[in-house]
């Protein structure tokens, strides 16, 4: 074995389509699934057992679909859990099959049980929801399972089989995960980067609606480091000896120090394109961002493939330049330009240096939920906490599906179930969109899988079969509406081969999915809809809140800076995650109901000009460990965020009187920044004045949700 690794690690072919399959990081889980359901098929096809090959190749499924990304103790923990209940889960349905009424109840009583242990934590989020699967599963075989308790042992044996095999190769590699998060993490600033080099140049308008996308980008680069963070965690409480950890917390703290600096702002970049003298620098930094992103997105290959990251030779060249540009006009260029090219430089030297010096990082804390089991169960048992409404609307759906199914007699109408639990979300918006996506997935997967079934044999129905389970698990984390024309190929094909009937089941299945989606869309337009416009005043009061908490950690860093800066980053990741969720309230208000779209433009604006302002705290934040003098603002400090503590009081109670006073105040505030005499040499005054000016736009912005308040 040794010796053909050996021989094929010398063929470039080999090397070739090795680093081309690992640089996609959604192959190799592709393959995973794939290759267990296609040895439990074909094991048991060719033992003439073709039901036994559909249970067990779903059972792997429902696996698959559940996994967690965890250290391969806390992987045996959840696969221990998944195989529990999953039988449980699987025999109940089974056991009260007879009993219509009571498994309908059950049901329903069981989902909520299971969503509200599911939102404890993502390890129990992905039993619960595979619990659920396999339930719905077990209802669609029942009615040809040779025994009662033949289904039970096969979908959880496959579950089993599969989270062995995944286990086993998280053995052979056991810090793959980290790597793949890590990968998405750059890969996710790669095209942030992109995004922004397009700034330069740029006009106002431009401007607006590239910061848009950045703050849309944004969310996948905040949302990923999230990712790493809990992996990282669950690492850090698996080991007993962290110096394995090591290398994967210096690349997760290079990444958020190069994610501050890529959202930093110094100046708005119209005004720094209008400068005619700015000419040559705008475009050397627009090809230095883009330079940097194929640079990020190269290190994140390299931590999936394995292959050592070489730093772009046109990256030293690019920053020489451009260096020598600004050197050579020094007395022209503005202090933002020549802090952006600081910014952008050190960016270059943390990636270019970035396999060096890690074993002398101290082992920073992370941010942990402090809060047990029992208490994060608690605090949802609240029947207006968002998890509480998720779990009530899709126990009432599955109820209402069921008992439909059951009163008309509908054929195969466990699936009306079944495109519940994958249609309805926890909002309006996301249900929406898994609707349409659904409806189209199958109807398009249904049209191909009989205009081709056709064509095949029953081998070869057999390798369509398993062709369409790799793609369903390559495209169901980049496309939805991708991944369900293959799932239903995918359906059309097992159930060819269990009783040859798979045309016959397709018009069915079409009828059951557009009943459950017309289910999950009544629900959730009904039962406690969360329109955009009503979130709106909590979440700016909400990012007022944590960008004042991060103003704060700022200017504690400036005045005493700490060995490990873990309150920092807390307060920067809460402020980012309040961005994200009015980044996030603005594209979900596009697909409200069109009477539900108040305040859209102005929507619009928030999400315009909170990114903006989180940008210019980035930039000061940025700049923190590179000013060793200590910060000449104390007069404006105490104004500002006194400001800041009054805005958010403002918009979270109905009195209006405020609002002229916090203005003028900040008004104020910014004609003295504007008048300092240091503000050509010092950043700080700029950024401040900056960040008082976009307060003031989005306090006028604010303005609008009172008045829809009155009118309303």
């Amino acid at each position: 074995m040794k010796d053909l690794t050996s021989y094929l690690k010398k063929q470039s072919w080999f090397t070739s389509f090795r680093t081309s399959f690992l640089s996609n990081p959604n192959r190799l889980p592709s393959v995973k699934g794939t290759f267990v359901i296609g040895v439990l098929v074909i094991l048991m096809v060719s033992l003439n057992l073709p039901f036994y090959a559909v249970s067990l190749g779903l059972g792997a499924l429902a696996g698959a679909l559940s996994e967690t990304d965890d250290h391969p103790k806390g992987r045996l923990k959840s696969m221990a859990l998944k195989v529990v209940s999953f039988a449980i889960s699987s025999f109940s349905v089974e056991l009260l099959q007879p009993y219509p009424i009571l498994l309908g109840v059950g049901l329903a009583l069981s989902t909520i049980v299971f969503i509200l242990i599911g939102g404890v934590s993502e390890r129990f989020r992905g039993v619960t929801f595979g619990a659920l699967l396999i339930g719905i599963y077990t209802m669609i075989g029942t009615q040809i399972s040779p025994n009662w308790y033949i289904q039970p042992i096969l979908l959880t044996s496959g579950a089993f089989i599969y989270g062995m095999f995944s286990y086993l190769l998280l053995r052979l590699k056991p810090y793959s995960l980290l790597e793949e998060q890590l990968a998405r993490g750059f890969s996710a600033l790669s095209l942030y980067l992109n995004e922004k080099s397009k700034l330069f140049p740029s006009d106002k308008a431009a401007e607006k609606e590239i910061r848009a996308k950045l703050a849309l980008l944004n969310v996948q680069t905040v949302e990923a480091l999230d990712r790493c963070k809990e992996v990282l965690n669950s690492y850090g409480e698996s080991l007993t000896d962290q110096k394995p950890l090591q290398p994967y917390l210096y690349y997760f703290m290079m990444l958020q120090s190069l994610h501050e600096r890529a959202a930093s702002s110094h100046e708005r970049y119209d005004l720094l394109s209008a400068n005619p003298s700015n000419t040559v620098l705008i475009g050397g930094i627009r090809q230095l961002l883009h330079e940097l992103s194929i640079a990020t997105q190269s290190f994140a290959t390299s931590l999936l493939t394995g292959v050592p990251y070489v730093h772009p030779v046109a990256l030293d060249w690019l920053i020489n330049a451009v260096q020598n540009s600004l050197k050579n006009n020094e007395q022209n260029i503005s202090l933002p330009l020549k802090l952006l090219i600081r910014n952008l430089t050190q960016s270059h030297e943390t990636l270019k240096n970035i396999h060096k010096n890690y074993d002398t990082l101290l082992f920073p804390k992370l941010e942990k939920n402090t809060l047990s089991y029992y208490e994060r169960f608690k605090l949802q048992l609240n029947i207006n906490h968002p998890k509480m409404h998720y779990a009530l609307r899709l126990s009432l759906s599955f109820l209402i599906g069921y008992s439909i199914y059951k009163y008309f007699n509908i054929e195969k109408g466990e699936w009306i179930v079944l495109t519940v639990l994958f249609v309805l979300q926890p909002s309006y918006s996301e249900t929406r969109k898994r609707l349409f996506q659904r409806i189209l997935g199958t109807l398009a997967g249904v049209i191909i899988g009989i205009l081709v079934i056709k064509l095949f044999s029953f081998s070869g129905q057999i390798v369509l079969m398993l062709s369409s389970a790799y793609l369903f698990f390559f495209w169901m984390k980049r496309k939805y509406s991708i991944s369900i024309i293959f799932i239903t190929i995918f359906v059309l094909c097992a159930f060819n081969i269990i009783s040859n009937k798979g045309v016959d089941v397709m018009a069915p299945r079409l009828i059951d999915t557009l009943i459950g989606a017309f289910i999950s869309f009544l629900v959730v337009r009904f039962l406690w809809p969360d329109w955009q416009y009503k979130k709106l005043p909590k979440l700016l009061s909400e990012a007022i809140l944590k960008n004042t908490a991060y103003l704060k950690a700022i200017l504690n860093e400036y005045k005493k800076p700490v060995a490990d800066d873990l309150n920092y980053r807390i307060a920067r990741r809460e402020a980012h995650r309040a961005d994200n969720a009015l980044v996030m309230a603005w594209q979900n208000m596009q697909l409200d109901p069109q009477k539900h779209q108040k305040l859209k433009k102005t929507a619009f604006r928030l999400t315009y000009l909170n990114h903006a302002l989180l940008s210019y705290l980035s930039a000061l934040g940025a700049h923190r460990s590179q000013d060793k003098q200590p910060l000449p603002i104390a007069t404006f400090e105490g104004a500002i965020l006194k400001a800041l503590d009054e805005a958010f009081e403002w918009l979270t109670v109905e009195d209006n009187s405020k609002i002229n006073t916090i203005e003028l105040r900040l008004e104020e505030i910014r004609v003295q920044l504007l008048s300092k005499k240091e503000a050509a040499i010092r950043i700080e005054y700029s950024l401040l004045y900056n960040i008082t000016e976009v307060t003031i736009q989005i306090l006028e912005q604010a303005k609008l949700f009172k008045q829809t308040k009155q009118d309303s």
